[in-house]
């Protein structure tokens, strides 16, 4: 599926404000899953100057810093992708992926404890999680789909603009939650029973239909054999072709499309504008 977006966000101050170093996470990432076609950013006004990086979990990253004080400034990305998985399930798992908890090589598991560590989940969560593992008769991949299926079916979804994803035990008490809410939960869940998991954000093709798109967020657990696959609980189903997959990290806080403070006391707006293609 070839998919095309343009995204801009803004804001305005009733001050001005100095701006200290900014992180921007909007370059989809270009993979086995999908083909990058074409990208730019635009960043006004222009920064006193930017880099190109990876940040710490292999993320393409811009940093970008700034000399004078502003009232308004603006972030505009463009893209064009393929996605290419037509399949989600295109691997063959080893066998330390069946049962739970998943048995991974010392050296491989090594590299995934970022993705494994979290505070202690609380006893709700965990009986969430004992209970979707039962159902799935202690399998790996069936948890996985069990566990997206309940997110999907018995959870309210709803839109907040702004501010960071609720605590999972949250969202489980509420029985309601954003695409990023039922994201920490799904995490949260995955990792008691020995998953690594991570936060995606991203694109998903679905708000190409949508009267005010916005960005979405989906989970990826680590199976030896597939690599990093992902499952959505806002949509009850692995990612694949409909998925632009953006940034990934352990903390949904290291996956956001923009980080940075300001210097200075002002009330701020933020607006945002988000148009999608996809066929």
């Amino acid at each position: 599926m070839r998919i095309q977006v343009h995204h801009s966000t803004q804001y305005l101050y009733d001050s001005p404000v100095f701006l200290e170093p900014h992180t921007f996470r909007l370059r989809p990432r270009d993979d086995g899953a999908q083909r990058l076609l074409s990208y730019r950013l635009d960043i006004t006004p222009v920064p006193a100057g930017r880099s190109d990086c990876l940040d710490q979990d292999g993320n393409v990253a811009v940093e970008a810093w700034f000399d004078h004080k502003l009232t308004e400034w603006s972030i505009e990305s463009e893209f064009a992708i393929e996605t290419l998985r037509e399949n989600p399930f295109d691997y063959v798992a080893s066998t330390g992926m069946l049962a739970l908890a998943p048995v991974y090589p010392e050296s491989v598991a090594a590299s995934l404890a970022p993705y494994m560590e979290s505070s202690q989940p609380s006893a709700a969560v965990r009986q969430f999680a004992a209970s979707a593992a039962a159902a799935a008769g202690g399998h790996t991949l069936e948890f996985l789909t069990v566990l997206n299926r309940r997110l999907f079916e018995g959870f309210g979804h709803e839109v907040r603009d702004a501010g960071p994803p609720h605590p999972p035990e949250v969202t489980l008490g509420l029985k309601t939650g954003t695409c990023r809410d039922l994201v920490v939960l799904f995490a949260a869940a995955a990792r008691a029973v020995g998953i690594p998991t991570r936060f995606v954000s991203g694109y998903e093709a679905g708000a190409a239909n949508q009267e005010k798109p916005n960005l979405h967020a989906w989970a990826e657990v680590y199976l030896q054999g597939g690599g990093w696959r992902g499952y959505d609980p806002s949509a009850g189903l692995a990612a694949s072709t409909r998925h632009v997959a953006v940034a990934a990290a352990a903390d949904p806080r290291l996956a956001a499309p923009i980080t940075g403070t300001i210097r200075g006391s002002a009330r701020s707006e933020m607006r945002f504008a988000l148009a999608m293609q996809a066929g």
